[in-house]
């Protein structure tokens, strides 16, 4: 078998993900990269040889004779990278969100389609075990049918990653709700189901935008990955070389009326001393939520017996192991779904369609937010979701 040329675009913090992908002689071999950066070009080599090519300017790169892209960019070049490289039928990895505005996402699931081109969307959630777990026993009616679910999303490391880097500005991620929303967003929806039909949301920076202490424009951050981060960096108010631009909220609620009727919500605070996610899926026949996120003592809780207390002893209780790989096993995971649709083509567990309502209903709920807390409508796919991604590969269609 011949190996899969595998290219990458911006190795930074998610650069750890290409390393899944370099298999020499068994596959796939990661052979270029795509960046300005002279220390990322030298962590690059550093890991996959001295052979590969370093390019810092873009079309230099597509000429490389490539059979697949990571796009590892920031978000805000997520656009105009996926759209290049579809634009010469290179297969894309391109890291969530899909991009920063819905118009942007519905741009490049158009030009896919025009082109049969193989868009893939890294929302790796879908392949961390605890959320499997939570999809498999939804399907398999252990709640009955879902009616409403909840995410809590605590964000301790806050000021250490999305307050000291680009991801601190309106103009390079529209939102937090947005970019860290992303992930939540997509998974409530895949285990209700449906994909959220409009939305109201409130939102402040509450904490962050008070913060003295930041860096200069003149002499940027070090970026946040690069950064080690301590837990004795606290209270918020004592961190310090912040974002010089800090103007998006550090606190959100948005509320999801989903297109098959039910409810979802999701919250998002980056000033909590701790960091995980809590997902809530009630159905007419029981109730069922994770506790932890991948690591230690994770567990899937499923109440079905009715009682008139909090009774965590009467759940039935489903242990996740831990799993090597970044993200609880997720990472490696998404990258072997990757390389065998790039090779093979048919139905993944992402949907780049999916992907594109993730991003819909933050842009939606920023919008409503903003604006006073009102209802907002998402707008639906251009043409519906039949057809979209329905060539001879098998390209998954919209589903969830």
């Amino acid at each position: 078998m011949t190996d899969l040329r595998i290219g990458v675009i911006g190795y930074g913090l998610r650069g750890g993900l290409a390393a899944h992908a370099h298999q020499p002689g068994h596959g796939a071999a990661v052979v270029a990269l795509c960046d300005p950066s002279p220390a990322a070009a030298g962590r690059f080599r550093a890991t996959f040889g001295p052979d590969v090519t370093i390019d810092t300017d873009l079309e230099l790169f597509l000429e490389r004779d490539l059979d697949a892209v990571f796009v590892l960019s920031p978000d805000y070049l997520h656009h105009a990278h996926a759209r290049a490289l579809l634009g010469r039928d290179i297969a894309v990895y391109l890291e969530k969100p899909m991009a920063i505005t819905t118009a942007d996402c519905d741009d490049l699931l158009a030009l896919a389609r025009q082109r049969s081109g193989r868009l893939y969307v890294g929302h790796n959630m879908r392949h961390m075990p605890f959320v499997r777990e939570m999809k498999r026993l939804i399907d398999a009616g252990a709640i009955g049918t879902p009616k409403t679910a909840w995410c809590r999303h605590f964000v301790s490391t806050g000021g250490d990653y999305y307050f000291s880097d680009w991801h601190a500005e309106r103009r390079y991620t529209t939102s937090l709700l947005l970019q860290k929303g992303a992930h939540d967003i997509d998974v409530l929806h895949w285990l209700m189901g449906s994909y959220t039909r409009s939305t109201t949301a409130v939102g402040e920076l509450m904490v962050y935008g008070d913060a003295t202490d930041r860096a200069s424009a003149a002499d940027p951050p070090t970026p946040w990955h690069e950064r080690e981060t301590l837990l004795d960096r606290w209270p918020p108010a004592s961190q310090t070389g912040l974002h010089p631009v800090i103007d998006v909220e550090d606190v959100s609620m948005m509320l999801m009326t989903l297109q098959n009727g039910t409810f979802a919500s999701y919250q998002q605070c980056h000033f909590t001393p701790d960091y995980w996610r809590s997902y809530t899926v009630i159905g007419d026949a029981g109730r069922i939520e994770n506790v932890g996120n991948g690591g230690d003592g994770t567990a899937v809780h499923l109440f079905d017996c009715r009682t008139d207390r909090w009774a965590p002893d009467g759940a039935t209780v489903y242990p996740i192991e831990p799993t090597a790989g970044g993200h609880g096993g997720a990472d490696p995971a998404i990258v072997a779904e990757f390389l065998r649709y790039v090779r093979d083509g048919g139905p993944t567990e992402t949907s780049p369609v999916a992907a594109r309502y993730a991003v819909a209903a933050g842009y939606a709920a920023t919008e409503s937010l903003r604006s006073g807390g009102g209802m907002v409508a998402v707008p639906p796919l251009p043409g519906g979701p039949a057809g979209w991604f329905d060539g001879p590969a098998a390209r998954p269609e919209a589903t969830l």
